[in-house]
């Protein structure tokens, strides 16, 4: 599943070809994605200005000339197509190619620059959504959900307030949408190792009795923003079936310090450990026992 690096990639890939757009013809050529489409999906959205495109978590946002807000979200193998005067481009591409191209597209918007946006999900995990923008975060989608993760939001105090208390592994904590939002499994297993923290730790112990930041607290702010925007600039990591709008490839999978590393020497200069997994509520936990603790 694309994680908040590959669904900010795939927004940056899309914003120059919707932002300003209006939408002339959109073709809904299913009831449902994941969950059914919103109804009058296709009325609602013909006619309307794109104004903005954004990101909440792994959400993408277009707010509409009506006042209302498109929410897309891409699922485990959703991904958007640009056409452009007979060039198609797709913002981020993975190792595995998409097959069946016509077959799995369920939305077509034809905008008014002339650029087409195809919605292809094979699986069909994605959904879309409108809801009214100024009732956004109160929305099903948003009410429950924690902080961005990127941006002057997040430190090391935040963090402790947070996760003071909670006798839950810090992996578990840091994958908890409702406090920290469009935090992943991959992103996590590294900003852990940077941050110099086993995913076994207890989430309160990086925080004061008081609930106060600390040394580990604030290394963990750093790494968790760092790692993200490190591979946002990469755009986003190459794997399954996630790929940008442009068709070029993620290439932060070959910065990963620890994920899928199982066997292989730290990286972390002078430390002598092996990465290590373990399987955390069902998922893989790339770690070194050594400078991790």
């Amino acid at each position: 599943m694309p994680e908040l690096p590959e669904v900010e990639t795939v927004r940056r890939g899309l914003e120059p070809a919707m932002t300003g757009a209006r939408f002339v013809r959109v073709e809904q050529r299913r009831k449902d994605l994941r969950f059914p489409f919103p109804d009058r999906f296709v009325e609602r959205l013909e006619g309307q200005t794109i104004r903005a495109l954004g990101r909440r978590a792994k959400f993408l946002i277009a707010d509409l000339s009506s006042g209302e807000a498109l929410i897309m979200h891409l699922g485990m193998s959703g991904r958007f197509t640009v056409t452009e005067a007979e060039r198609v481009t797709a913002p981020g591409d993975f190792h595995f190619k998409p097959d069946g191209i016509m077959t799995h597209d369920h939305v077509v918007f034809h905008l008014s620059n002339g650029t087409v946006v195809t919605y292809n999900d094979p699986r069909r995990f994605g959904s879309m959504d409108i809801v009214a923008r100024d009732g956004l975060e109160q929305s099903r989608h948003f009410r429950l959900m924690g902080i961005e993760p990127l941006g002057n939001a997040l430190d090391g105090d935040v963090l402790a307030g947070l996760y003071a208390g909670k006798k839950t592994p810090l992996k578990a904590a840091l994958l908890d949408q409702r406090l920290v939002a469009g935090l992943g499994n991959i992103y996590v297993c590294e900003a852990l190792h940077r941050a110099g923290l086993s995913p076994e730790r207890l989430a309160g112990t990086i925080a004061t009795k008081a609930g106060k930041g600390t040394a580990r607290s604030e290394r963990l702010a750093v790494a968790i923003r760092d790692v993200l925007n490190e591979a946002v600039a990469a755009g986003g990591s190459t794997l399954r079936d996630y790929a940008q709008t442009d068709g070029s490839l993620g290439y932060f999978q070959h910065r990963f310090r620890v994920y899928d590393r199982e066997g292989e020497a730290c990286p972390t200069p002078g430390c002598d450990g092996v990465i290590k997994r373990i399987v955390q509520s069902g998922r893989s936990s790339f770690y070194c026992a050594t400078c991790q603790k």
